[in-house]
């Protein structure tokens, strides 16, 4: 079980209520939240852009989409919601982020924020090539069109202000390592060392590229432990599928590097909020520890055999599992909406009793809705963890607590009555 704790550079919601208190930061109106989603990259935040495209990187068919309102397919590679669509929701901005080659979008959409990104993305260019997906380089085209359909909805002063105040996510690495780098035989061309750097100098580039058109709330979400991932147990974790070390390592330079790049883009771009997202250590837990966060399987998908099965070979003939909600992952490669909420439940509420965020606009009377967070905490840091606990305890009231024999506990707390 890897031992880690949290800190500021981990949760990328720590940027919300620290914008409105750092000098020199644009401050947001005492009545207004987040305003809108935007989203960038691969496969965990494309809610359907690739449905039109020649490529096999696509999912607009079912079961994909088993559990999505009206059970439709729109293209997200998930049995339901994901995770622009969770963060939209628990912070009242809409219900769903649609993607923004929807052809159905419409113009009140837009206020409210769209994805530019597409399955099978990534920060090297020759990754998107291999599938024949969108570029990072052609989503920020995209962006460019999508400001200027903006200003002719609300003007260029709201636009201005929406852009400043949004949450822009960029997600992506995760197939630059697993298919470019290990499985299309890059690592012929480039040590690790070498490929890391060029994927941290892209995301660099594009991340001062959305800066010049206006975005100052920059959330970049590290590479997940990808050698746990189902299929890359299948592919690379030998006969008993364990997780393959070599992939996890990688992904942890890689992050390594992006943490250390996200604070110097903050320094170095006035009025940014560049901040680290750390996916590795809380999607490990949930996959070693899925008991904990009430889930029976990690090791495989619910599509299929949950072995390999992803895109075109998760199909309607594949069948699914029983019960999706106890899977942690939907195909062999992304989770089930289940899975996402545990994550984005965490990254959005931790930080809540402890006064980095205001609570979640979908606290308001409209959409009453409890404050809770699972609280993760390592026993031996027995001085730090009781200061927390008692930080939390004087706005929250404590559910459970349960200590596992792994040494970790975990508890529900809730918000206190006003």
């Amino acid at each position: 079980m890897a031992t880690y704790t949290y800190n500021s550079k981990v949760f990328f919601f720590v940027f919300v209520l620290l914008w409105a208190s750092c000098e020199g930061v644009i401050k947001l109106p005492g009545n207004m939240t987040v305003p809108a989603i935007f989203a960038f990259g691969d496969s965990i935040v494309d809610q359907g852009n690739n449905n039109d495209m020649k490529t096999l990187v696509k999912c607009n068919f079912m079961p994909y989409g088993k559990d999505f309102e009206g059970g439709v397919s729109t293209g997200r590679f998930c049995n339901g919601k994901t995770p622009p669509d969770l963060i939209a929701e628990e912070l009242g901005i809409a219900e769903l982020i649609p993607a923004y080659l929807d052809p159905n979008l419409k113009p009140a959409d837009l206020k409210k924020g769209v994805s530019f990104a597409s399955g099978g993305c990534g920060y090297d260019p020759q990754t998107p090539k291999l599938v024949s997906v969108i570029s990072l380089s052609d989503q920020l085209e995209l962006f460019k069109e999508y400001i200027g359909k903006l200003k002719g909805v609300v003007g260029e002063e709201e636009t201005h202000t929406i852009l400043t105040n949004s949450i822009h996510l960029l997600v992506a690495g995760s197939d630059d390592l697993a298919n470019t780098y290990f499985t299309f035989g890059v690592s012929n061309l480039y040590n690790l060392s070498s490929y890391s750097d060029l994927m941290v100098s892209s995301a660099s580039s594009f991340i001062q590229e959305i800066y010049k058109l206006g975005a100052r709330r920059i959330a970049v979400f590290g590479t997940p432990p990808i050698g746990c991932l189902p299929s890359q147990r299948t592919l690379a974790g030998g006969g008993a599928r364990t997780c393959s070390q070599k992939y996890n390592q990688a992904a942890q330079l890689v992050n390594s590097k992006f943490s250390s790049q996200c604070d110097s883009l903050t320094k170095k771009l006035p009025q940014s909020r560049v901040v680290y997202v750390d996916i590795y250590n809380p999607l490990l837990d949930l996959i070693q520890s899925p008991q904990n966060y009430g889930f029976d399987v990690a090791d495989k998908g619910c599509c299929g055999t949950g072995n390999i099965e992803v895109v075109i070979l998760c199909n309607k003939y594949s069948g699914t599992c029983a019960n999706d909600k106890k899977y942690v992952f939907w195909d062999s490669y992304h989770p089930t909406e289940a899975g996402y909420k545990v994550i984005i439940d965490r990254l959005l509420v931790y930080w809540v009793p402890l006064g980095y965020i205001s609570k979640p606009h979908a606290s308001s009377p409209e959409r009453p809705r409890d404050i809770r967070t699972w609280v993760h905490c390592v026993i031996r840091d027995n001085e730090g963890e009781t200061e927390r606990l008692k930080k939390l305890g004087q706005n929250f009231v404590k559910d459970s607590l349960k200590i596992t024999s792994t040494g970790h506990c975990y508890g529900v707390w809730s918000a206190a009555a006003e």
